[in-house]
């Protein structure tokens, strides 16, 4: 049936994942009308589609931000080269990846200014002119927007020049809330993965080699694609004092001494949507969990010619938009097979089929996208077995997604059996480590993997670290990386 379907001249067939993974992600951000490429190099355009997905996931994120005091703010994209300067880790971390206005109209400014890569030198400014005194603490801001990086290669979602993110930035008055402030949000970030992106994640802190530019510490979320790349979700970053220090954040104390307060910074991006795609993706197309899909049932009435199936199947949908079920129909004169393959491409959740039988006999039809599974029901139980159903198609997306990364996860005793651990299964490749960068930079040189992260649920998996030899500190996860 999915054969016949994606032979149907109307709907452009998507190269195999098992042929080309990377041919196939980017048949499905094409086809699927996510994004188109701009007339800038590097830069892309999200399409309406694309969009709306990105909508969803902001209203969620954003609900949940300010269920624990986040309030949004917005930043200017442009920052004065001496800003960016003030703090030495940050500029050297993202200068290869600056772009610079020089000119305003038709003069030459008098100083360069960089297109935001990200936005703590205009938080901490902004923080040196408004903060006063512990009262006014915590600062709890996030933002909506675009930042430019100027990537040297650039995959939609995964890695363009200009890329749309929330961006949360806090000050506290002591370091245990700031701390606790980065757990907070690196933990909002897996609920948000595993509740509503129905992929599994791995929470752990970045090693010192890995972590972001300035930051004391760097968390993060990483996930396992369908290829067995992982990527990383989201982080979370502890600055400790040091940004305050470089911009001169102050505040009047309780023993009214001025003091600096304490920062942190966490982000997550459109690179979501890419994860989505890579974690659920099939042969025919997109697959979308229930919670961020701008459709998530697509009524198709059968035999449409006929009298009143069109307005039986719009009888439908409307009860389930009035439930709060994000519906559509088609009533369009395409082909049945084209209809389902459409929105089989598009990864809407479930489809509703209705014919004349179906009406006579009080019933329809729901096909689940994650497996095909179909389901005849009584119209009378609609709303509660659509419901059921969309529930149904996000833990089976869960399962399939976590059967596929604990599968994949492998332990490891020297650097030999790591690379060839890689070689042949791909995934997270788990091992003792010394903590030392060179050895981390041994397992990039020859076995291919760069450190994902030193996991919170910590093993004692040997003595030795398997590179060097020496005692092991820490359970490090390492893998081929987006």
């Amino acid at each position: 049936m999915a054969n016949e379907k994606k032979m149907d001249k109307k709907v452009e067939q998507i190269t195999d994942m098992e042929v080309d993974f990377a041919q196939w992600y980017t048949d499905i951000c094409r086809k699927a009308e996510l994004v188109e490429y701009a007339s800038v190099k590097g830069f892309t355009i999200l399409r309406p589609y694309g969009y709306a997905i990105w909508e969803n996931m902001q209203r969620i994120l954003d609900t949940e931000f300010k269920k624990t005091g986040h309030q949004n703010v917005a930043m200017p994209v442009l920052i004065p080269e001496s800003l960016l300067k003030k703090e030495g880790e940050l500029v050297n971390g993202f200068a290869p990846e600056c772009a610079w206005v020089t000119m305003g109209g038709s003069e030459k400014l008098e100083e360069r200014l960089a297109f935001r890569p990200t936005s703590e030198t205009m938080f901490c400014d902004h923080w040196s002119r408004v903060l006063h005194s512990y009262r006014e603490l915590p600062m709890l801001y996030n933002q909506w927007c675009s930042v430019i990086r100027w990537e040297k290669t650039t995959r939609p979602f995964l890695r363009s020049r200009e890329f749309w993110w929330q961006e949360g930035h806090t000050i506290h008055e002591t370091a245990e809330e700031a701390q606790a402030e980065t757990e907070q949000q690196l933990n909002c970030y897996a609920d948000f993965y595993e509740k509503v992106l129905a992929i599994p994640v791995i929470r752990g802190r970045k090693t010192e080699k890995e972590k972001f530019a300035g930051a004391e510490a760097t968390y993060t979320v990483e996930c396992l694609m369908k290829d067995h790349k992982s990527l990383q979700g989201a982080t979370s970053h502890y600055f400790g004092d040091k940004f305050s220090r470089a911009y001169n954040v102050t505040f009047a104390g309780r023993d009214n001494k001025l003091q600096y307060p304490f920062q942190t910074s966490w982000g997550s991006t459109t690179r979501m949507i890419g994860a989505v795609i890579m974690a659920h993706g099939d042969n025919n197309g997109l697959v979308l969990p229930p919670k961020i899909a701008p459709v998530q049932v697509i009524v198709v009435p059968v035999a449409q010619h006929k009298s009143g199936v069109i307005e039986g199947a719009t009888a439908l949908m409307d009860r389930l938009l009035a439930a709060g079920v994000r519906t559509k129909i088609d009533t369009s004169d395409n082909s049945l097979g084209w209809k389902c393959a459409e929105y089989e491409m598009k990864g809407v959740p479930l489809r509703l089929e209705m014919g004349p039988r179906d009406m006579e006999n009080g019933q329809c039809v729901l096909v689940r996208r994650d497996n095909g599974e179909k389901t005849v029901i009584s119209v009378d139980e609609l709303e509660s077995k659509v419901a059921e159903l969309l529930e149904a198609v996000h833990n089976g997306l869960f399962e399939r997604a976590k059967k596929n990364l604990d599968e994949h996860i492998f332990e490891a005793h020297s650097l030999a059996e790591a690379k060839a651990l890689q070689e042949e299964h791909g995934g997270f490749i788990k091992t003792m480590w010394c903590g030392d960068v060179d050895c981390e930079l041994k397992m990039k040189e020859e076995a291919g993997m760069s450190s994902r992260c030193m996991p919170f649920a910590q093993e004692h998996l040997d003595d030795v670290c398997p590179v060097c030899g020496r005692k092991a500190v820490k359970s490090i996860l390492w893998g081929v990386a987006y």
